[in-house]
């Protein structure tokens, strides 16, 4: 292994040890949230250190089989002893640097997930409704909670555009790589003739901020407008103006949030919002500044890039990032996301991992 990954390693250990001083002293456990950092970093940093000492137990195995084999009696049972070491040395080292690869700090988080109408017209629209329900389907496999706040409803039952936040374990790690252009092939219902048309939507997933100062929204900044809530109509039609529209203007990013008939409440999801989508441009755009020549699994962030094919004549989904072409578009379209999702967090491990030999 080397050098410089033994030099890290080493360091983690003394970390731990540190950590485990400082953990066991009490002095930590006065201030709750230094106790509950320490404890994130020690749960963090104690399977990497546990897996290099298990790497340094099995090279001190060799060493000592090695010694052996000038001792005649004992040179069968070193070379068995060596194989086997030998054989063992590459699984452990791997998943060590498989647990050295940086971790993504927003992983954890709760997602605004949006998904817009593109080409294509109504069709595109009706598209939009399957693409939300697919994720709304997944969401509820994986137990998470999803709350719609904002939709502008199309004529035949679609979405020209839907926003909604998922929350729940490990949201964002596991519907990181579905921003971009979702393209489908299939015939409309509006379709007389039976011919295949093509339409695409956008979809953009981005990671919920912890509070608004993270983005330091200056209130300056901001045109808040209120009006009245769209409905069906009715006894239960909005007589007030709860709904919120703000526009950062520095940026120009409009947010509008109508789901809550408080406008206190509306505004606040709103703001929470428009955080989320100024951090997600600041990121995208640092990603393109630091972007190099290397192929990027999640592309470049451009929402015009076509990441998805969903085929329905053919019965196959394919991801163009991977070239993976699944024949089982009903159970994709019905939220099973499982393969795809796993096949994408797997390309993307390889690609740090082949980063992260360039750089030894």
């Amino acid at each position: 292994m080397n050098q410089s990954i033994c030099a890290k390693l080493e360091q983690l250990a003394g970390r731990l040890d540190e950590l485990d001083r400082m953990l066991a002293s009490g002095q930590a456990a006065q201030d709750i949230d230094e106790f509950r950092r320490l404890s994130r970093e020690h749960a963090e940093i104690g399977p990497v250190v546990g897996l290099y000492r298990t790497w340094q137990e099995t090279q001190s195995e060799l060493a000592s089989a090695t010694e052996l084999l000038s001792d005649p009696e004992m040179r069968e049972l070193a070379e068995a002893e060596i194989a086997h070491v030998r054989t063992r040395l590459p699984a452990i080292e791997a998943n060590l640097q498989t647990h050295l690869l940086p971790k993504d700090l927003d992983d954890e988080r709760n997602v605004f997930l949006e998904i817009r109408a593109g080409t294509g017209g109504d069709e595109s629209a009706l598209f939009a409704g399957s693409l939300f329900r697919m994720y709304a389907r997944y969401a509820e496999r994986k137990r998470w909670q999803i709350e719609v706040i904002s939709a502008s409803v199309s004529e035949l039952g679609g979405y020209r555009e839907v926003v909604a936040r998922i929350s729940g374990q490990g949201v964002y790690a596991q519907l990181k790589f579905e921003s971009g252009a979702h393209r489908v092939q299939r015939v409309p219902e509006t379709e007389a003739q039976g011919r295949i048309h093509t339409s695409a939507c956008t979809v953009a997933v981005m990671p919920e901020a912890d509070a608004l100062e993270e983005v330091q929204i200056n209130p300056a900044d901001l045109r808040i407008d209120t009006f009245r809530a769209s409905g069906a109509g009715g006894q239960h039609i909005n007589k007030t103006d709860s709904a919120v529209r703000i526009t950062h203007l520095p940026t120009g990013i409009v947010v509008e949030c109508q789901d809550d008939r408080s406008q206190h409440k509306n505004k606040a999801q709103a703001l929470s919002v428009l955080a989320a989508r100024i951090r997600d441009r600041r990121e995208r755009e640092q990603q393109a500044t630091l972007a190099s020549t290397r192929r990027s699994l999640i592309g470049s962030g451009d929402r015009s890039e076509r990441i998805r094919t969903y085929n329905f004549p053919q019965g196959r989904v394919t991801d163009h990032r991977i070239n993976l072409t699944l024949y089982r578009i009903d159970a994709i379209i019905d939220g099973d996301l499982d393969e795809l999702i796993a096949a994408l967090s797997a390309e993307h491990q390889a690609d740090q991992l082949a980063m992260l030999a360039e750089a030894e």
